[in-house]
């Protein structure tokens, strides 16, 4: 796998490119995986950059599809926009209550309570405090 480091919108990515097979591609976006799927576009025709093991675009930037939504993970708190972890308000091994915060994300100099749908015990926290989030990516799961 290539591995690129990518800031946007003052979010950072640790983005992790798998070998292209025909118009697929693995993709890890800061530890989540996701199976893209890239498509071609008529106007900005994406081709494969065999060296690099990434698309471009037509003038040769690198070019980041946007990954699925989740892991589909049971009982997965996702987060609700992309943003950066500040701070947790849990920790493994908690019990705690459906509308329970339990962290903060910071999202356009903006922090934002993270609340969980459901009640039960934090079973695994799936990232850390700094780390950038898409929205949909799972933060932790709740059993």
């Amino acid at each position: 796998m290539k591995e690129y480091k990518y800031t946007i919108n003052g979010i950072k990515f640790n983005v992790e490119v798998g070998d292209v097979d025909g118009n697929q591609v693995e993709v890890i976006v800061n530890g989540s995986h996701y199976h893209v799927e890239l498509e071609k576009d008529t106007k900005s025709p994406v081709k494969v950059n065999k060296a690099a093991a990434a698309p471009t675009t037509a003038s040769g930037e690198k070019v980041i599809s946007k990954p699925a939504a989740s892991s589909g993970a049971a009982g997965a708190v996702k987060s609700p926009l992309p943003g950066t972890i500040m701070s947790f308000k849990v920790k493994e091994g908690d019990t705690v209550n459906a509308g329970d915060t339990v962290c903060v994300l910071e999202a356009m100099k903006m922090e934002n309570d993270v609340k969980t749908t459901q009640g039960g015990t934090v079973k695994k926290i799936l990232v850390n405090v700094g780390d950038a989030v898409l929205e949909g990516n799972d933060i932790m799961i709740i059993g």
